[in-house]
């Protein structure tokens, strides 16, 4: 007499769970590391849940992550962008000399403004059709237009800052605190929302999934991938350029060494966010959450005095790591 098997009363994970419980895991790890993090750094030094602490990290947060957002844009369509900070430094002082030029006024701040954007934009859209059009690897397209505008910065200011900024301009987009909320921070949440908008609600923004996801196959399906790519890197400068307005108010000149290591801290926020160096991955929250990651971490080092050059150190590391999480995640390959 043969036996009837009795049904295993455990209780087996299906497929599709498996898969949503990883995700749930690498939705909370970056929360739960900053919420580590904070507390470990209060223990070290009190003073990090100072309430001017606080509102520090968040104004300082703010400025990185316009920074991490231009990198996520990039990001996406498998590329990045080296230039960044060379690129703030030259609207820094390009919106400056237009800011204190023979305008005055209203009109002479409209011009910088309405200036240094569009030189960011125009950067961002030659990076992008040497990526686009001459099929140029985004680390060589964007490595050389680093040196160009690096030169373009010192040779604008001769490298010297650009004083006398009008009040009007230090006061919209740095000393202003409309409800209490600081300028910088208003600037960002309001740029953060419009980017959320145009990458899931319109055709471009879901084109940078796409060509990010499958350059081949979006091309097959009809996506203007050279467009979408020159789009991609001119709205990448874009932001750092609302970013370099923003720097530039805060230290009332234009500095042609304002970029220092925003390409280095940008390009981290966005992969510690969990934008990935393959493509098709990443968004918003990935940058706001990266930024705040990556301020915390420079803040409690500053409060605890570790030296700049350990911090470099520790922040190349971060870089690694999340690099190689991004790889262990995606399942390796190129």
């Amino acid at each position: 007499m043969t036996e009837t098997p009795v049904p295993s009363t455990a209780t087996v994970a299906s497929p599709a769970a498996m898969p949503a419980a990883g995700s749930l895991v690498r939705r909370l790890g970056l929360p739960a590391a900053l919420v580590v993090m904070v507390a470990a750094f209060t223990v070290a030094e009190p003073r990090m849940l100072a309430g001017d602490n606080l509102l520090n990290v968040v104004v300082q947060a703010s400025y990185l992550t316009l920074f991490a957002l231009a990198q996520v844009v990039v990001l996406l369509t498998r590329g990045f962008d080296l230039s960044l900070g060379t690129a703030v430094s030259t609207v820094s002082v390009f919106a400056a000399l237009l800011l204190t030029g023979s305008f005055g006024g209203a009109a002479g701040t409209l011009a910088g403004i309405v200036g240094g954007l569009a030189l960011a934009a125009a950067i961002g859209a030659v990076n992008g059709a040497v990526v686009a059009w001459l099929r140029v690897s985004p680390f060589v397209a964007t490595l050389g237009m680093l040196n160009v505008c690096l030169g373009l910065a010192s040779l604008l200011s001769d490298g010297r800052p650009v004083a006398g900024l009008p009040d009007t301009f230090t006061t919209l987009f740095y000393a202003a605190a409309p409800l209490g909320i600081p300028a910088p921070v208003l600037v960002a949440l309001g740029v953060a929302g419009l980017l959320y908008a145009l990458l899931h609600h319109t055709v471009f923004g879901r084109s940078l999934y796409l060509v990010g996801g499958n350059p081949r196959a979006a091309e097959v399906a009809g996506v203007p991938v050279r467009a979408v790519l020159v789009g991609a890197y001119a709205l990448c400068s874009l932001l750092a350029g609302i970013g370099a307005l923003l720097l530039t108010a805060r230290t009332g000149t234009g500095e042609p060494n304002l970029g220092g290591t925003l390409t280095l801290e940008s390009i981290a926020a966005a992969v510690v966010g969990g934008a990935s160096l393959r493509g098709g991955a990443g968004g918003v929250g990935a940058a706001v959450l990266g930024a705040l990651f990556v301020t915390v971490l420079a803040n409690g080092m500053n409060l605890t005095r570790v030296d700049g050059n350990v911090q470099a150190i520790v922040l190349g590391c971060v870089i690694v790591a999340a690099v190689v999480a991004d790889r262990l995640r995606t399942g390796g390959g190129r």
